[in-house]
């Protein structure tokens, strides 16, 4: 595990201009957040800084960067909880003199850092507009750590840099994946097995069971020879499974949940129509996976089980029932996921819920992320 600059064992914080790296990118429905989890779990390392008399400057991303993408609803949620200043001109060159003008305990938040093409460039010229502002950085932003990003990975080389309370605690949660409790239970689901491959191989080699669900799955029921007839799969990707089909450690949906004209039905996964689109887990498989659940002392989890967008969240839901009644340490990641755990108000029955979707895979595959090592 990394051993991380921790902003919690800095003394003498009073005054200092710390640039606060945040996740803030959360759902948005006509202008209202639909999710504040990652809000929640940023709340700590600003109450920290702020009982420390730091003055802050929070910086974040929201969408995609289009002009529309803005971080004011996020001010407005936030100056509920203690009083925030939105700068809401991010490239305006009084931001620096404002950040200056700061008193003990005050909060800046900047507006959507990627309205400046510089930021996803990593530039460095925007990386030093960034720096500007702060005196120290500090990165608590874990579950956009995985993009080199100037406001990741160019302002930490400019200025002394600390992990903040959550990228603390997501590297030392994940971590437990590496040299792991056993029995130990992976769970992966969602799409895109291109890039989960090398995730898929590194677990059936130290995991005692690998269950995989989700659009995932869909490529290797198809490489085993079935019918998954509609079903959505990467095509790319159907040569050279043969290793992870022949490993014990596998697990496969044995029934699955179709939905064609007639509706949505339940069958074995060995008797999907041409008709037919896989778009859940079925019952037989869950009551599979209960004794393996009750065994465990580890279970990592990434990703839907089932077609999240369409509705289908029924073995999702049923498996993270399981998960919650268990005495396994688990840990549980993934956008679609975190979010149905939120719906479900389940939040504190699981050991750690990570606020990462994509860098908690790349950090389980790779043991680091690019805003890890610009702080190391």
């Amino acid at each position: 595990m990394h051993t991380l600059p921790l902003i919690t064992k800095q003394e003498n914080l009073r005054g200092t201009r710390v640039i606060l790296r945040l996740d803030l990118n959360v759902p948005l429905a006509s202008g209202e957040i639909r999710d504040t989890y990652r809000i929640t779990k940023s709340l700590p390392t600003i109450k920290f800084l702020r009982e420390a008399g730091a003055r802050i400057v929070i910086v974040s991303h929201i969408g995609k960067g289009e002009k529309q993408d803005t971080l004011r609803p996020v001010a407005e949620y936030l100056s509920r909880l203690f009083p925030v200043t939105f700068l809401e001109q991010l490239d305006n060159p009084q931001n620096e003199r404002l950040s200056r003008a700061m008193e003990d305990g005050d909060v800046l938040l900047l507006e959507n850092v990627r309205h400046n093409k510089g930021e996803e460039a990593n530039d460095p010229d925007f990386a030093r507009q960034l720096a500007r502002l702060g005196d120290i950085y500090v990165n608590d932003a874990f579950a956009v750590s995985h993009r080199a990003h100037a406001s990741i990975s160019g302002v930490p080389s400019l200025l002394p840099h600390f992990a903040g309370l959550q990228m603390e605690a997501e590297v030392a949660r994940l971590s437990l994946a590496f040299s792991p409790e056993h029995p130990f239970l992976f769970v992966l689901g969602g799409a895109k097995i291109s890039t989960k491959m090398p995730l898929l191989k590194k677990f059936l080699k130290t995991a005692d069971h690998v269950f995989v669900g989700g659009t995932t799955a869909n490529n290797l029921l198809k490489a085993k020879g079935f019918e998954i007839g509609k079903s959505v799969y990467d095509a790319t990707v159907l040569d050279g499974l043969d290793e992870v089909l022949q490993n014990s450690r596998l697990i496969l949906p044995d029934d699955v949940v179709v939905k064609n004209e007639s509706g949505s039905t339940v069958c074995a996964a060995s008797e999907v129509g041409g008709g037919d689109m896989i778009v859940d887990i079925g019952t037989e498989t869950i009551r599979k996976l209960q004794a393996i659940v009750g065994a465990a002392k580890l279970i990592i989890w990434n990703g839907p089980l089932g077609f999240y967008e369409e509705g289908f969240t029924q073995g999702t839901q049923e498996l993270l029932g399981l998960i919650s009644g268990s005495r396994a340490t688990s840990v549980i990641g993934g956008g679609d996921t975190v979010a149905l755990i939120s719906e479900m108000g389940t939040l504190e029955h699981f050991s750690f819920v990570s606020t990462g979707g994509g860098a908690m895979l790349e950090y389980l595959a790779n043991e680091t992320l690019p805003g890890i090592d610009a702080l190391t």
